[in-house]
């Protein structure tokens, strides 16, 4: 399950052209997790992406107003996913606000204010939503008894969170799959990985020469390696380079492969989830 599954696409109420939709909340799926499982995905799965939602949506509205959900609606978002949680015996997340305004006053009161407080906003949302990341990682990885290869960093995850929630669906999909189709598609969610990893890792302002446009988030070859450039400078980066690099085109290659196969597919899983814990790892703000 994804974060885009929270979300419906509706007739735009501003906009004279009767088909112009934008995305909404999906209140009605997320009023049936807060009474219960739901058929569409197993509580594991919905509480991973759940958590990522509240995050990705709090840190929105508490860094610059780039969120997609009301106040009323946050409210909704977190007891959902208490309740989805109490279903899984956990009850360490406890955040001491619940919803938008209750978050305001209390960045407020930790003195988190101004733009100059942004980075303290997102500290206090990383100190309430980073175990629930990782123990929730853990219970997924640990549920699919996945086959694919796991990180050395000791945090479980990128941190990345839309990498890290395409990343789960890679190995959901592999652990299921078992015909030439089924393969192909891995390949397409190894590109799924690399597309996320191209949004979250490339800053244009810091990797891309000066005086050229910003390619595209899909132009994912030419992003990673410019990141890797700039990240990786020097001969004594030339191997690391080139390891990244063959991460990148074997992703690619298997999406367009006529046949696809177990060992390839497992091949390309595991070179992208290496690659996307190696650009996390050479991060400075990791």
């Amino acid at each position: 399950m994804r974060v885009g599954d929270f979300f419906v696409l509706m007739p735009d109420p501003a906009s004279w052209d009767s088909s112009s939709e934008i995305e909404q909340l999906n209140e009605e799926l997320i009023e049936r997790i807060a009474q219960g499982p739901i058929a569409e995905a197993p509580d594991i799965e919905v509480a991973v992406a759940l958590a990522r939602l509240a995050h990705e949506e709090f840190q929105g509205y508490g860094t610059g107003g780039d969120h997609r959900i009301t106040d009323e609606q946050s409210g909704l978002v977190l007891r959902a996913l208490k309740a989805v949680l109490r279903r899984l015996n956990i009850d360490s997340f406890n955040p001491p606000y619940r919803n938008f305004g209750t978050f305001y006053s209390h960045w407020r009161r930790a003195g988190a204010t101004g733009s100059g407080g942004w980075q303290a906003r997102r500290d206090i949302l990383d100190e309430d939503f980073e175990p629930l990341h990782q123990l929730l990682d853990e219970r997924e990885a640990g549920s699919i008894a996945s086959s694919l290869a796991d990180p050395i960093s000791p945090r479980g995850s990128t941190g990345w969170s839309r990498v890290d929630e395409e990343i789960s669906e890679l190995r959901r999909h592999f652990e299921s799959a078992s015909t030439e189709q089924d393969y192909r598609n891995v390949g397409n969610d190894c590109v799924a990985v690399l597309e996320a990893l191209s949004a979250a890792a490339y800053d244009h302002a810091l990797h891309g020469p000066e005086g050229t446009d910003e390619p595209p988030i899909p132009s994912t070859k030419e992003r990673l390696n410019r990141y890797i450039e700039a990240m990786l400078p020097g001969s004594e980066n030339a191997e690391l380079r080139k390891l990244a690099r063959a991460s990148i085109e074997l992703a690619q290659a298997v999406k367009h492969r006529a046949s696809g196969d177990r060992v390839a597919a497992g091949v390309a899983a595991d070179s992208v989830i290496m690659l996307s814990n190696l650009l996390r790892r050479i991060d400075p703000t990791a």
